[in-house]
């Protein structure tokens, strides 16, 4: 039987790429670490990858298992027992396999000098038809301008100017109790990963960056800066971030309410900027002046670029760097590696089904959804990275969906094939030469498109 493949050597099937993925990068190893293990049953890493390859089959686990597929050889309880389960640590997950990739796969394809970030943003996790979900809350969607119910992803990534990786999340409900819809449930002990979780989320959005920062600091993370927008722009945040061990370059709110000290007096930017002398021409920026931060009886340089809006061009925009040492040019370029997280969650949202696969109840499942959804996109990035691919991640996701639909119709045409073969043997006596040569008859009989795709897969 020369024309039938007892194994599929097609090294760019998705799930082939999954499980080279899991073990290049010891996901087994990091989950263990994470206090991943099996209650009963199957093991973890049986588990894991059915979560990965879920949305590239454009099939939810409930839908995939009632097709009683033989990728799954578990059931339903197994799965959702894995989602569930508060013991995990999702974000030193998420953290630790982001470490393991950056320092194995990305680090030897970059410069020393180059200056890698750290980003932090949110972007909304809408649950609106929700009523009874752990820790929902009133959020404000800043696309449509209302409240919502739902949560507020921050989310704390990495990127070298080419490749952007996710490495730690937390789901924010409120801090202010009016503002939550349902409290956590009282059945998760509190010293637990899943309890832990949850009283982070309570916290304000501040806290909760600097104890994201803080632990990429304990991974040893290659970055210099810290990037964010307007939203967490302030004298004490810089100050704070600063102490932790990183530079900032931040974009700031114009606002009186916000001061630096300027020639010895306490004044907003837009006071500065309308007291100075802006730079003719087509220079890529307006002004820059020295100014210092002054928090609890500390102070400390920084340096504020006015940009053109390139959007308006009456307008302008404010950075603030702690950075010192870097050029004008050098700060606008490093600040514009911040668009990486914006692209990040447009692909989360449109193609990985970011808050849309999970409906649970639970906010450990959801937890677990996000740092699936974060593995997915370190799997699309990395495998762009690698081929230097102008396609776009999307246009990847297609791809790989594409694969995995035809590895099940030719999986499954190759399994009748077997049978057939197996069949012709136990019911009559025939001789394998005499086998084959009738195989190969009826394989020329076959549409042109079976004939091909069997052939790829006999190669």
């Amino acid at each position: 039987m020369n024309i039938i493949a007892h194994t599929d050597h097609n090294s760019e099937l998705l799930s082939t790429k999954i499980s080279t993925f899991i073990k290049e990068f010891s996901v087994g190893a990091i989950l263990k670490d994470c206090n991943a293990y099996k209650v009963r049953g199957f093991s973890i890493k049986d588990v894991f990858p059915v979560a990965i390859e879920n949305v590239f089959c454009h099939k939810s686990f409930y839908q995939r298992e009632k097709t009683k597929t033989s990728s799954i050889p578990f059931a339903k309880d197994t799965f959702y027992r894995f989602m569930n389960s508060y013991s995990i640590n999702w974000r030193k997950f998420t953290l630790s396999l982001g470490a393991t990739i950056i320092n194995k796969a990305i680090s030897y394809l970059t410069d020393d000098d180059r200056r890698n970030v750290l980003i932090v943003d949110d972007s909304l996790f809408s649950r609106s038809r929700s009523k009874k979900v752990e820790l929902l809350a009133r959020v404000y969607d800043h696309v449509k301008h209302e409240y919502t119910q739902g949560f507020r992803l921050l989310t704390l990534g990495w990127s070298d100017g080419n490749s952007f990786l996710p490495l730690n999340h937390c789901l924010l409900s409120s801090a202010e109790r009016r503002n939550r819809l349902q409290e956590s449930s009282s059945l998760v002990d509190a010293r637990s990963n899943g309890g832990k979780q949850r009283k982070l989320a309570q916290n304000k959005a501040p806290e909760v960056v600097l104890t994201l920062l803080k632990e990429a600091k304990s991974m040893k993370i290659s970055a210099r800066h810290v990037l964010f927008d307007t939203w967490f722009c302030s004298p004490s945040s810089l100050q704070n971030i600063r102490e932790i061990g990183y530079d900032v370059i931040a974009m700031v709110k114009k606002s009186e309410t916000i001061h630096f000290r300027y020639q010895g007096r306490m004044q907003s930017p837009l006071t500065i900027y309308r007291k100075e002398k802006k730079r003719s021409g087509r220079s890529k920026y307006l002004l820059s002046v020295m100014a210092e931060v002054v928090r609890d009886g500390k102070s400390f340089p920084v340096k504020l670029v006015f940009v053109r809006n390139r959007n308006n061009r009456s307008d302008y925009l404010i950075l603030v760097s702690t950075d010192i040492t870097l050029s004008e040019e050098e700060i606008i370029q490093t600040y514009g590696k911040r668009w990486g997280i914006e692209v990040f969650f447009k692909t989360c949202k449109s193609y990985l089904k970011l808050g849309k696969e999970c409906r649970s109840l639970s906010y450990d499942a959801m937890t677990a959804h996000v740092a699936i959804v974060f593995t997915r996109y370190m799997i699309l990035s990395l495998e762009q990275r690698r081929n230097i691919d102008k396609r776009s991640l999307g246009e990847l996701f297609y791809l790989a969906y594409e694969e995995m639909e035809d590895l099940r119709y030719f999986d499954a045409l190759i399994l009748v094939m077997k049978e057939l073969v197996d069949f012709v043997k136990k019911k009559m006596t025939v001789f394998e030469n005499e086998l084959n040569e009738l195989m190969e008859i009826f394989f020329e009989e076959l549409p042109t498109l079976w004939k091909r795709s069997l052939k790829q897969c006999a190669s």
